[in-house]
């Protein structure tokens, strides 16, 4: 899952996306809130996470206008005060949910995994196909009932497989989701992954469409 970040201490912005990544998530940057607010594929995110104290537009102000342009992704607020009246203005300009500086890390990705629970609440979080079964929040994969051991680019390339069994993904959409923006997208890298996860999930479980990308099958 990508998530984009909004955050304009350089420190605590390394600090909370080295735990991200930790936990499984692909992170993207934004720096001050002219850039965020005009940020591209927002709706590709599963969360967004916005500090209100950003140069050159307000946090909250980001906010409204994130939703004035139809985004519906939910957005976390970092706030260094966690006032009454903030968070009301806050949950009144769309924010679905607040983590008071300083920011535990623990707190933040907990709150996430909930944000992503709510989404699912009207179906069945388990995502499956065939055999195989994947659990997002618990971060599990099985197959056949037997534990998969995957790693994280593994974990996250099954994920939006099983979201779309049968369509054709290209492969940079793919490689949009696996990496932050600022990372390297090699197609070289994704053929690596996609042979691993197919060692273990079972070679015919991803077919190869020539020319337009892969399709999962079961």
């Amino acid at each position: 899952m990508r998530l984009l970040l909004v955050e304009d201490d350089a420190d605590l912005s390394n600090r909370l996306t080295r735990r991200l990544e930790a936990a499984g998530f692909a992170v993207d940057h934004a720096f001050n809130g002219e850039i965020a607010a005009d940020w591209p594929d927002l709706s590709r995110m599963g969360a967004l996470i916005l500090d209100l104290g950003l140069p050159r537009m307000p946090g909250i102000d980001v906010l409204r206008h994130w939703r004035q342009a139809g985004v519906r992704t939910p957005v976390i607020i970092l706030t260094a005060r966690g006032s009454w009246q903030e968070k009301v203005e806050g949950l009144n300009a769309g924010a679905d949910d607040f983590v008071v500086k300083p920011v535990r890390s623990e707190e933040l990705i907990a709150r996430i995994q909930a944000l992503v629970r709510r989404t699912l609440a009207g179906g069945d979080p388990l995502l499956c196909a065939g055999d195989i079964t994947l659990d997002p929040i618990a971060h599990t994969a099985s197959r056949g009932g037997t534990p998969i051991e995957l790693s994280r680019q593994e974990f996250r390339l099954l994920e939006l497989f099983l979201r779309r069994p049968g369509h054709i993904l290209s492969q940079s959409d793919l490689l949009e989701h696996l990496y932050a923006l600022e990372a390297e997208r090699e197609q070289n890298a994704l053929e690596v992954q996609v042979s691993r996860l197919r060692r273990k999930i079972g070679r015919d479980a991803i077919t190869t469409v020539r020319g337009l990308g892969y399709r999962f099958e079961r």
